[in-house]
C-alpha cells in the first residue's frame, strides 16, 4: 500500500491552480478547481507529454501540445486527439496538508 504524499498546504494552493509531482515514480497534476482538489497522471495519452502547463477550463486541463482535454474529476477524455483516459488518484486534506497517493496496486 502507498502512502500519502504531501503536495502543499491547502491555504497556499489557491483555486486554479495545479502542481505536478512524482509519487513512487509516476507523474502526477494536481488540481484545485473550486477549492476541491483532484489529481490525474501528468501524462497525456496521445503522445505522453505533460498536462501541467496546459489551461483549465471548467473542470478540464487542455494538453499544451495538441490540445487534448481530459476531465480533473474523471480522467476521462473530452476533446482528441487523445482517446484513451488518464489515472486518476485519491486527494485528501490532512492537518491542512494536501496530500496524494497512487493506489492502483494496493
Amino acid at each position: 500500500m502507498s502512502d500519502w504524499t504531501d503536495v502543499a498546504a491547502a491555504a497556499e494552493f489557491p483555486p486554479g491552480e495545479t502542481r505536478s509531482l512524482e509519487v513512487e515514480g509516476v507523474l502526477i497534476a494536481v488540481v484545485n478547481f473550486n477549492g476541491e482538489f483532484y489529481a490525474i497522471e501528468d501524462v497525456c495519452t496521445h503522445d505522453g507529454g505533460r498536462l501541467t502547463g496546459g489551461l483549465l477550463c471548467g473542470d478540464a486541463i487542455v494538453c499544451p501540445r495538441h490540445g487534448a482535454r481530459f476531465s480533473v474529476k474523471t480522467g476521462e477524455v473530452l476533446a482528441p486527439p487523445a482517446y484513451e483516459p488518464v489515472a486518476v488518484f485519491p486527494v485528501r486534506v490532512e492537518s491542512d496538508r494536501v496530500q496524494v497517493r497512487d493506489d492502483r496496486w494496493d
